[in-house]
């Protein structure tokens, strides 16, 4: 049986690298660094940011060697992941669709880094207190992140669920 039909799904990886680029292009454009657009106030707002390390800025402060570091973490990841959709059943439907959106965020992260040896970033998400004017902010983030996130979540979630199928069909066999 052939298992490359979930390969269909890598539409939706191109569609977050184009909009992750696309959105990256657009706020650098018009933003200056770390220049502020309240959207909702008290709640998000559009930040340009720079990120020369990985989630939460991790390694950021180091002298350029994570650039390259997290590039290959990226391009293996993304090796694994594109293989790993390609050898899906066709009944594999939500675990294909979890990886095509961490793969596109891995891809639109990936062209940042190599390009501009930094992730554009510019999604703020806070909430501020009026009553105690105390704000707290998420780290800045893009939509690649957010594929990557989305991703996760339903890989989390395909896993508790994929264990009680699995095990569904062991009793049946």
């Amino acid at each position: 049986m052939k298992h490359d039909t979930m390969l269909k799904w890598l539409w939706l990886t191109a569609i977050v690298v184009i909009l992750d680029l696309s959105s990256k292009a657009v706020v650098s454009y018009y933003f200056s660094l770390y220049e502020t657009m309240v959207v909702i106030p008290g709640w998000f707002n559009l930040t340009l940011a720079h990120n020369a390390g990985a989630a939460f800025s991790f390694l950021a402060e180091e002298s350029g060697w994570q650039r390259w570091f997290f590039a290959i973490i990226a391009i293996s990841v993304s090796l694994v992941i594109f293989f790993w959709i390609k050898r899906l059943k066709a009944s594999e439907r939500w675990l294909a669709i979890a990886l095509a959106l961490v793969l596109g965020g891995a891809l639109g992260n990936l062209w940042d880094r190599l390009t501009l040896g930094y992730v554009v970033d510019f999604l703020d998400v806070y909430y501020h207190d009026a009553g105690t004017l105390k704000t707290m902010h998420w780290p800045a983030f893009n939509i690649a992140d957010s594929a990557i996130s989305i991703g996760a979540v339903m890989l989390i979630i395909d896993a508790f669920f994929n264990k009680e199928e699995q095990h569904k069909e062991t009793i049946t066999k």
